[in-house]
C-alpha cells in the first residue's frame, strides 16, 4: 500500500512560538495547577508535535519535538472532540488500564481539544504530572478551556497578519509591473512612433509625385493617431494602474489656448459652427497642457456626434469660488442606460462606421478632472448634450 505523505508541520511550531503570551501561560497553568509538564500540541491523525513547552520535571520535550500519536490520549481527543482529566490515573476506572499512563509515567493529566476560529481541530493544550493533582474540576477544566481560545485567538490573529503581508508582498510586485508597464508605453512605443512620423515629415519635404505624397500624408497622419492611442493608453494606465494622472500647474490664462484648440478642429470639421462664450479674465492655476486636453476631447466628441446643422457652443468662466468651462451640442440625447458608464474606461455605446478610438477620452477627461480637484458632468435631453467641467479655485 502508498504510504501517507508527511506533512511539515513546522509553520504550525512557528506560529505558536510567535504567540507572545505562550510561555508564560503555559507557566502560569502548571503553577496552577501543580503540573510539571505542559504543552500546545499540534495532533493529526497520524502526527503529535509538541508546538509550545514548559517543563518542570524533565519529561523531555521541546518545540517540534514528537511522540507516537497512538501513544497518546490527544490522539482520541482529536476522534471524539472532549476534554479528559483525571486526578489521579489509578483512581480512575477508564484510563485506569490505559496505556498512555504506564508509557510516561504520568498520574495526574488533563487536555482539551484547541479549535481553530474556523472550527478546525488544531490539537490539545495540555499538563500532565508523574504525581497526582486535583484538575478534574469545573474550575480548571473551564480555565484550560479558556487558555485555548486565547491560543486559537493568537493563531487566527497570525494567520490574518501572514496572509496580510503575503498579500502587500505581491501588491508591491504588482506595482512594480505596473510601473514596468508605464514605461514601456512611455518610451519604448512612443520612440517608434516618433521615427515614423520624422521619416514622413522628411518624405513631405522632398520632390514626390502624387502616389507618393499620398503615402507621405497617410503615414505621418497614422503616426499622429498612434501617438494620440499610446498617450490614452498611457494616461489610463497611469490613471487605473499607476499613480494617477501628474500635474504640471501654472498660473495661466485659458482664453487663447481655448480659442487654439477651437481654430485647430474646425480646421477638420469646416463645415460646422462653434460658438464661443468667454469670460473676459479666465486666470486659473492648472496644468494647462491638461485642460486642453480634455477640452479637444470634448469639443471633438460634440462635433463628431452633435447635430451637423446646429453650432457646438463653449462656455467659460471664472468665479469667486470656481473655473468652469462647458461643451453643448445640439443632436440626440445619449441614451439613459449609456449615461452611468459614460466615463468608465472603454465605454463608447454604439460606435458609427468611420469612428474609432479605445472608448477612454472621456476617462481620462474625468480623471483630468479629478487630478484637479474638480468634476466633470454630463447633462443630455432633447435639447441639447452637455459636459461640464468644474474646478474649485483655491
Amino acid at each position: 500500500m502508498p504510504q501517507k505523505q508527511e506533512l511539515d508541520f513546522s509553520a504550525d511550531v512557528a506560529a505558536v512560538q510567535r504567540i507572545p503570551v505562550i510561555d508564560e501561560l503555559l507557566s502560569i497553568i502548571c503553577r496552577t495547577t501543580g503540573m510539571g509538564f505542559a504543552a500546545v500540541a499540534r495532533v493529526t491523525e497520524d502526527r503529535w508535535i509538541a508546538c509550545a513547552t514548559h517543563d518542570e520535571v524533565n519529561f523531555g520535550l521541546e518545540p517540534g519535538g514528537e511522540l507516537k500519536v497512538d501513544t497518546t490520549i490527544c490522539h482520541e481527543i482529536r476522534q471524539h472532540r472532549d476534554a479528559v482529566a483525571f486526578d489521579s490515573v489509578l483512581n480512575d476506572p477508564r484510563y485506569a488500564d490505559h496505556h498512555t499512563p504506564k508509557i510516561y509515567g504520568l498520574k495526574s493529566y488533563i487536555s482539551v481539544p484547541l479549535f481553530l476560529k474556523n472550527g478546525h481541530f488544531f490539537g490539545t493544550l495540555c499538563a500532565i504530572d508523574p504525581q497526582s493533582h486535583r484538575v478534574n474540576n469545573p474550575e480548571t477544566l473551564g480555565m484550560f478551556r479558556f487558555y485555548a481560545e486565547l491560543i486559537a485567538f493568537h493563531l487566527d490573529a497570525i494567520d490574518r497578519l501572514e496572509r496580510s503581508e503575503a498579500r502587500l508582498a505581491e501588491e508591491r510586485q504588482i506595482a512594480e509591473l505596473r510601473e514596468q508597464f508605464i514605461a514601456i508605453l512611455g518610451h519604448d512605443l512612443r520612440n517608434p512612433v516618433g521615427a515614423i512620423n520624422n521619416v514622413a515629415q522628411l518624405m513631405l519635404r522632398m520632390p514626390l509625385d502624387d502616389r507618393m505624397r499620398r503615402l507621405a500624408h497617410i503615414l505621418r497622419d497614422s503616426s499622429f493617431r498612434m501617438r494620440e492611442l499610446i498617450e490614452n493608453v498611457l494616461d489610463f494606465a497611469r490613471g487605473k494602474l499607476g499613480e494617477g494622472i501628474i500635474l504640471d500647474r501654472q498660473d495661466v490664462s485659458l482664453d487663447e489656448p481655448i480659442r487654439l484648440i477651437i481654430s485647430e478642429l474646425e480646421l477638420s470639421w469646416p463645415e460646422r459652427k462653434v460658438e464661443l462664450e468667454l469670460q473676459n479674465d479666465l486666470m486659473v492655476t492648472v496644468d494647462v497642457k491638461r485642460i486642453m486636453q480634455l477640452f479637444s476631447n470634448l469639443l471633438s466628441n460634440a462635433l463628431t456626434h452633435g447635430a451637423k446643422d446646429q453650432p457646438v457652443v463653449v462656455s467659460a468662466k471664472v468665479d469667486d469660488k470656481q473655473f468652469s468651462l462647458s461643451v453643448c451640442n445640439a443632436g440626440q440625447p445619449i441614451p439613459e442606460v449609456l449615461l452611468k458608464n459614460l466615463f468608465q474606461p472603454f465605454s463608447r455605446g454604439k460606435i458609427k462606421p468611420g469612428q474609432q478610438g479605445l472608448g477612454l477620452g472621456l476617462f481620462i477627461a474625468a480623471e483630468i478632472a479629478k487630478a484637479h480637484s474638480g468634476e466633470l458632468a454630463v447633462s443630455s435631453n432633447d435639447e441639447a448634450t452637455c459636459f461640464t467641467l468644474t474646478i474649485p479655485l483655491g
